[in-house]
């Protein structure tokens, strides 16, 4: 049960997101950095995970009362396509069904891949679902750590859904991990993103996993996580092709968030954004979490069999969530020069100490900072010339053209700021 009762006069006043687990954790993959395979756990008297058609229609029915005029239905796992297509034909009818007001409904699906066939590509099409595919990079990158049970690499039955989504003419976005061994490779990822994947929107998510420690009680860092500095390389390297090649036709989902930003409106994801509490996560059997990082006993609202959405989401005990997000924030981060890109980050890797010894510092806070003090001058000139109407091509000319102005002081060892993957002193230093 919610450690906070509900609060019947307290309704959602705003739009709310809520990401829908309708298989659970339940997966055909067993890839080693996933942070949602435990969370069977939570249910060990349930050997049917699956989401029932009752649970799915009430659902339907409360997600579609939140206020707002747009909707989306975002499905993920585990690996939702293991519910099979006739769930997913049911769920369309259902939001049809259940649209009294006209809104527009809209459906996203992360899936692995795997399990894509013509049919589900036909389904997608005709029913306009944007899919977003996991896939971290070429053979050796992706089958790392994404791997079937029986510890084969998945990236040949991957890049077969790939290329059926791609044959049937799909809408699908990448998302990549970005871990330990994928951080080494911001070029090759390029490249196979831009040349055998073919989509123009990626992700990166950063891996930080914590593991049970050897003595019990204490918590180790995984050893598949992406070091914090690491990870802010990864970030530059990615910009720095994409800054002189790619603006117009590649969005990259952090450079976007960036912009947004420097254009002087809200990051636009909860990661980024001063607050959170807006983006929930529901699992197979109805139940309701503060977040799709923090499905645990303690951050368990409600079910829709007994509560509403609009209820839940608007609880004091939710509310709060959200806003622990800017009110825990360190000192050290209040005062930072690179607040207003972060604020902090996600809480769930808020799990280290400031230079000062105070508590919730971001893990990822020392990348973060290294790459949004790069991406400073690049992005105020961008913004300018948005502003000022300047199509993409011109952007990137200039900056091909000025080195000088926005890389500052670079050694002849230091990798090339055009993207290459070579040596200044090998590259552009002629």
């Amino acid at each position: 049960m919610p450690k906070n009762p509900l609060h019947r006069s307290n309704v959602a006043t705003e739009p709310y997101h809520v990401i829908t687990k309708p298989i659970g954790a339940i997966c055909n993959l067993d890839c080693e950095y996933c942070y949602y395979l435990e969370k069977e756990t939570l249910y060990p008297e349930t050997t049917d995970f699956k989401m029932t058609d009752e649970v799915l229609r009430k659902f339907t029915r409360q997600y579609l009362s939140q206020p707002g005029d747009e909707i989306t239905f975002t499905w993920q796992g585990g690996e939702p396509t293991l519910m099979g297509l006739d769930f997913f034909r049911r769920a369309v009818t259902l939001q049809k069904e259940y649209n009294t007001e006209g809104k527009t409904i809209r459906n996203s699906l992360q899936t692995n891949g795997v399990k894509l066939d013509n049919n589900w590509a036909e389904f997608f099409q005709d029913h306009d679902f944007l899919v977003g595919l996991s896939i971290d990079g070429p053979a050796h990158v992706h089958n790392k750590y994404r791997y079937f049970k029986g510890g084969q690499g998945s990236f040949d039955a991957v890049k077969a859904g790939l290329d059926t989504l791609k044959e049937n003419g799909v809408e699908f976005n990448v998302l990549g991990c970005v871990n330990d061994y994928s951080a080494r490779y911001p070029y090759e990822i390029y490249d196979f993103y831009t040349n055998e994947v073919g989509t123009r929107y990626w992700q990166f998510i950063p891996i930080v996993e914590r593991s049970p420690g050897s003595n019990g009680g204490d918590v180790s860092l995984a050893s598949h996580s992406v070091d914090a500095e690491q990870y802010g390389d990864f970030l530059i390297q990615i910009f720095n092709r994409w800054v002189r090649n790619d603006i117009g036709t590649i969005s990259v989902q952090i450079f976007d968030i960036v912009f947004r930003v420097y254009l002087g409106m809200k990051a636009g994801l909860c990661l980024f954004d001063k607050t959170c509490g807006n983006a929930l996560a529901i699992e197979h059997n109805g139940d309701l979490y503060s977040c799709d990082h923090y499905v645990e006993t303690e951050y368990h609202i409600g079910n829709v069999a007994t509560s509403t959405l609009n209820e839940m989401v608007a609880t004091p005990f939710q509310r709060q969530f959200g806003q622990d997000k800017e009110s825990r924030l360190p000192a050290y981060c209040q005062n930072c020069e690179v607040q207003f890109l972060c604020n902090g980050g996600c809480p769930k890797n808020r799990f280290i100490t400031t230079p000062d010894g105070e508590p919730g510092l971001n893990y990822l806070c020392a990348g973060y900072k290294k790459f949004f003090h790069y991406v400073d001058p690049y992005m105020r000139f961008i913004a300018q010339q948005y502003n000022a109407g300047a199509p993409p091509e011109q952007m990137m000319e200039y900056i091909r053209s000025h080195p000088d102005e926005f890389v500052g002081d670079i050694s002849r060892n230091d990798p090339c700021y055009c993207g290459s993957g070579k040596k200044y002193k090998k590259c552009c230093i002629n």
